[in-house]
């Protein structure tokens, strides 16, 4: 809790902290009965200068109930570094409506899923179940949240999609799901910071600490975004640079909601198979999923399938979202916080080659005799993964896994492959099991995390290495 009030602080109103809301000003915020000039802390907030600017002038409880993420010790103490003065004894405190749980509407979850963090939430298969069915149950796919699930009323729903020369077309749900073909297409859905814990063995990164679970795979169902923007009146080509813009219905206290974008070759090309998906494995979306209506993009990375989706568009620019510009980008081992420049690095779309061993588990102890080692692959941009090499010893010797899976159309193959590797193993050995796959264009993964450390965590590929003991 901040510290009580000190006579060595000068005292302030609410009006004149008010009064210092942008860096030209100064900027402050209070927290409790603390002040604090933050204006030199803006440009360092990791969640971007913008987000810290929502908070300028007023009191942090509301948006920090939003971000619970910072309601931890260290993030208390970095605050206090800051502080200019307090509040003066007669103001009243914060309305405690103000600071209502924006989480409470929440769907109910799973109670096997790996939890992350729970405000906002963010949860991963359990890797023990994760390569058990080529299909992820709806219930264990992994969630990324990064707002309040919205509560969306289907039937008042529209989706606005916009037409070229200031057109707009309103679809209701219903209205997506006549007018416009049902196409299914089964496709992996991975989180840019999956397997980022190994990352952050080697130096500290930022971000949620996934590991092997922030991927899955389903069936999607819905009607394919070339349709609806063909119907909307656009062609299948425009000239120069053109992206797709989607927003989704979680917003920010500030009402900036979620967004990223797509180039427009793919979100009109036939074989890329976009979706604008109202299914989930035969069923309605979850709401963690994005009920009533998703954007599925596949072969790219999560973060561009929007969830509740609420407006497409057309745009010379990529999305402006936080997201999109500042956010899901992969940068050298030698860019830290102080020199990142993110306007400097494209944004991540198709992901690399991947691939993870889920059983045994790390530190697991394993009988003599025959071994079964188990896990997926997948790789980004449709490129099928054609090989999984298996070592019990650290990468010295190898042999190749037998592969799971549908077999996809070359470039559209979507879905992860499941793969198994049976071998023989002597009592009291001392294994390093690793595997690495290789994709159609011949993409392997790296052998470490050093070289492809990167300062959000992201892309993280490298060989997956599981250390087991065989008993006696």
């Amino acid at each position: 809790a901040p510290a009580p009030p000190s006579s060595r602080y000068p005292r302030y109103t609410r009006e004149e902290v008010g009064r210092h809301r942008s860096p030209q000003d100064r900027v402050w915020v209070t927290h409790g009965t603390d002040v604090f000039d933050v204006t030199d802390f803006v440009e360092l907030h990791p969640g971007g200068a913008e987000k810290l600017l929502l908070a300028a002038g007023g009191a942090l409880e509301p948006f920090w109930a939003l971000y619970a993420v910072h309601n931890q010790p260290h993030v208390l103490e970095l605050l206090r570094e800051f502080k200019v003065g307090e509040l003066s004894p007669d103001e009243a405190p914060p309305d405690p409506s103000a600071a209502q749980d924006p989480f409470a509407g929440d769907p109910p979850r799973h109670p096997g899923l790996r939890i992350s963090s729970r405000k906002p939430f963010n949860a991963e298969t359990p890797a023990e179940l994760l390569t058990e069915r080529f299909l992820t149950p709806n219930e264990l796919f992994f969630t990324r949240n990064h707002l309040p699930v919205p509560a969306v009323d289907p039937g008042s729903y529209r989706l606005r999609v916009e037409g070229p020369e200031g057109r707009v077309l309103s679809l209701s749900l219903s209205e997506l799901r006549s007018r416009f073909p049902k196409h299914e297409v089964t496709a992996t859905l991975q989180c840019a910071g999956n397997r980022r814990s190994e990352m952050s063995r080697v130096r500290p990164v930022k971000g949620l600490a996934w590991d092997i679970g922030a991927i899955g795979t389903a069936r999607w169902g819905g009607a394919r975004l070339r349709d609806v923007l063909l119907h909307a009146g656009f062609g299948e080509e425009r000239d120069g640079e053109w992206h797709v813009c989607f927003e989704g219905l979680d917003a920010d206290p500030g009402g900036a909601p979620y967004g990223a974008s797509i180039p427009y070759g793919r979100a009109v090309s036939a074989g890329a198979d976009v979706l604008l998906a109202y299914e989930m494995n035969g069923e309605e979306l979850p709401r963690d999923h994005g009920f009533p209506v998703r954007v599925v993009v596949p072969g790219v990375v999560g973060a561009r399938s929007v969830k509740w989706l609420g407006r497409v568009a057309v745009s010379a620019a990529e999305s402006p979202s936080h997201w999109q510009q500042n956010d899901y980008k992969g940068f050298s081992p030698c860019v830290d916080w102080d020199s990142v420049d993110y306007s400097s690095a494209p944004a991540i779309q198709e992901l690399p080659v991947q691939s993870a061993i889920t059983h045994p588990r790390p530190g697991a102890a394993v009988p003599p005799g025959e071994l079964t080692v188990k896990g997926y692959a997948w790789s980004g941009g449709g490129r099928d993964v054609v090989r999984v090499d298996v070592s019990l010893d650290g990468g010295r010797t190898w042999s190749v896994a037998s592969l799971a899976g549908e077999r996809a159309a070359p470039g559209r193959a979507w879905a992860w492959r499941l793969w198994e590797l049976r071998a023989p193993v002597p009592a009291g050995a001392q294994l390093e099991i690793v595997c690495k796959a290789v994709d159609r264009s011949y993409n392997v993964q790296p052998d470490t995390v050093g070289p492809i450390w990167n300062l959000r965590g992201v892309l993280s590929n490298a060989w997956h290495r599981v250390p087991v003991t065989v008993t006696r």
